[in-house]
């Protein structure tokens, strides 16, 4: 029965995800059209042109809409191991592909001891709620990176570590990934030198084949206010009352330019600043680590950068959902109320990108609500992150637990770890009934 009681388990989320799945591949296809832009043309027109200018040899150099680290360049030509198929459907299916496996990974994890199926249902139900932004976009490929890190650091911390600086080199953001890991012990040390190893080794490699391959860090630099972004609902609403600025497609996406846009943007950057302030706040002063800690942490520090950020586009709530799904696996998380807050900014997300984008981009009412909706999830869903976080790991005092570290670490039961990171074991005691009863 038990055997039967597990494929029902298994048959039921990957049904329900073969129906979402097969929605959104009909809106990527254009059978069913939304309202609203066109989202594939980032794939049809920017990524197949990018394309294009890799196979020769050279990063997009005079295009200031790349702005991604040097492995992106294997997702955009990644279509190319499908050659029966034309650029985008061939991008679409790798997408189903990668969506599929992780799936399958969350399913898999679901089934270890300490955690839980509940992250599957994350997962399918955010990526669903996205819409077909989830497979318009290679984020959903970085996402699958970052889960698959988190997953195997406690069992193999070298392979994480490799995954996370392969991630890290494929978007730049999976670097949180390493927020919680702790700085002790020789599960932490394999962690941190297999990340700093494979990032040095893959940068080396990639910045000699190819020239251009750190171009996109000063495209990214000059970013502005993005339409999207919480800094932006200020000029949201100044526009209701004579702001002469305007919005213009501005490196690859809609911005504000006008009076005010570069304080707006220098708070957006100070907020981001106060972020990594309060992380290692958080890292000085935290006592505990549990088998959740290294996805908390990296959970709330994305959480924490995306609200923060200049740019808020639709696709960064599939970075959020992907690590909420991994926490919401982990039994001993604390970050489920978050993890459903993410899931309602990312249907909110559906509405204003693309469903009611000319009313954000033209400020109307109903534009703005949907940011301040979805914004307000997101600072709500970032403040419970970081409370929750810091609850979870105070304690009561120091040399109660192994200081913040990889999660699912193990340990025989009664060593505890002091402050100094040293193992003590508990003294032997007597059996019950005292010496006499031991001398039998």
């Amino acid at each position: 029965m038990s055997g039967i009681g597990r494929a029902r388990g298994v048959w039921l989320p990957v049904t329900v995800w073969a129906v979402t799945r097969a929605v959104v591949l009909l809106c990527v296809l254009r059978v069913l059209v939304l309202p609203g832009p066109d989202v594939t043309t980032d794939v049809s027109v920017i990524y197949q042109g990018w394309s294009g200018i890799l196979k020769t040899g050279t990063f997009p150099l005079a295009d200031v809409t790349w702005q991604y680290p040097p492995a992106a360049a294997l997702a955009i030509l990644s279509p190319g191991l499908l050659p029966f198929l034309d650029y985008a459907p061939a991008f679409f299916t790798l997408i189903l592909v990668t969506d599929a496996a992780a799936l399958a990974l969350f399913l898999r994890a679901g089934r270890r001891a300490g955690h839980r199926p509940a992250g599957a249902w994350v997962w399918i139900a955010g990526v669903a709620l996205l819409g077909p932004t989830a497979y318009a976009r290679y984020d959903l490929m970085v996402v699958a990176v970052a889960a698959a890190a988190l997953f195997a650091a406690a069992r193999r911390p070298r392979v994480a570590g490799a995954l996370v600086a392969f991630g890290a080199l494929l978007k730049v953001w999976p670097v949180l990934l390493l927020t919680g890991a702790a700085v002790r012990g020789r599960r932490a040390r394999t962690l941190w030198w297999s990340a700093a190893g494979t990032a040095a080794g893959l940068a080396l490699l990639f910045a000699a084949a190819a020239p251009g391959a750190w171009a996109f860090l000063t495209f990214q630099r000059d970013r502005g206010t993005e339409v999207e972004s919480l800094g932006a609902l200020v000029f949201h609403v100044a526009r209701q009352y004579g702001w002469d600025g305007q919005v213009l497609l501005h490196y690859g996406s809609l911005e504000f330019l006008g009076p005010g846009v570069p304080f707006v943007s220098t708070l957006a950057l100070t907020l981001s600043l106060a972020a990594v302030g309060w992380l290692f706040l958080w890292r000085v002063r935290a006592r505990e680590s549990g088998p959740a800690t290294l996805c908390d942490a990296a959970f709330t520090a994305t959480l924490l950068f995306t609200t923060t950020s200049r740019v808020i586009s639709p696709q960064y709530m599939l970075w959020l959902v992907g690590l909420a799904a991994v926490c919401v696996t982990v039994r001993a998380s604390r970050q489920a109320l978050p993890a459903v807050l993410v899931l309602l900014a990312t249907g909110v997300t559906l509405l204003e990108f693309p469903v009611w984008f000319a009313d954000v981009v033209a400020s109307d009412p109903r534009g703005v609500a949907l940011l301040v909706v979805r914004n307000g999830l997101l600072v709500a869903a970032s403040l419970l992150a970081c409370r929750r976080l810091w609850v979870a790991t105070r304690g009561s005092g120091p040399g109660r637990t192994e200081p913040v570290g990889v999660v699912g670490a193990r340990r025989p039961v009664g060593e505890t770890t002091t402050a100094a990171g040293r193992l003590t074991r508990p003294a032997p005691q007597a059996p019950a009934g005292g010496p006499a009863a031991s001398g039998r």
